[in-house]
């Protein structure tokens, strides 16, 4: 017949316990987290205005517009009299995304010249409340407004969002095959 110590007892017991914790503590941290809201921020990231209330791409007064591919981003901007400079922002931009910038389409409304490379230029056909001249859009493959942003806009800014922004949505595994 053995007989335990009571240090040994209270040795197993205490690593029963820590064996507890172990498991529970994260639960009960994440649990106080949701409950109270501590530690989740508040704040949105994007640099940009995030869902301006204007109307779906399609409903713009535009003549030929056409994207790259079916589920490619857009970004589109506005393009004054003269916006070589502008437009040469944005080629840049585009293809600073690297191997995603295949998933972005860009757009030149209004402005005269023929369009960099990559880019379509497309010209207003009517009025439209919303347009601003030197202003920048970036609409979802279904055409909706997601971001828009100011023509005094940072470069770098418009990057981080563009690229936060494809990362969270990310391209279907099987799209590049069927558009082959």
């Amino acid at each position: 017949m053995s007989v335990e110590s009571p240090v040994s007892s209270v040795s197993s017991r205490f690593k029963l316990l820590a064996l507890f914790a172990v498991f529970l503590l994260p639960m009960a941290v994440a649990w106080g987290m949701v409950e109270w809201r501590l530690g989740i921020p508040e704040g949105r990231t994007a640099h940009g205005q995030l869902t301006p209330e204007v109307p779906a791409l399609a409903e713009w007064p535009l003549a030929g517009m056409d994207k790259q591919g079916a589920d490619d981003w857009v970004l589109a901007f506005d393009c004054p009299a003269a916006c070589d400079e502008q437009a040469d922002r944005w080629w840049r931009l585009h293809r600073a995304l690297g191997r995603e910038a295949h998933r972005i389409s860009r757009l030149r409304l209004g402005g005269g010249g023929e369009a960099l490379p990559g880019a379509a230029a497309v010209a207003w056909t009517g009025a439209a409340p919303w347009r601003s001249p030197g202003r920048l859009w970036v609409f979802d493959p279904e055409g909706r407004a997601v971001l828009a942003y100011a023509p005094d806009v940072e470069t770098a800014q418009v990057l981080e969002d563009l690229e936060l922004l494809l990362e969270r949505n990310p391209e279907p595994p099987m799209a590049r095959l069927q558009a082959e």
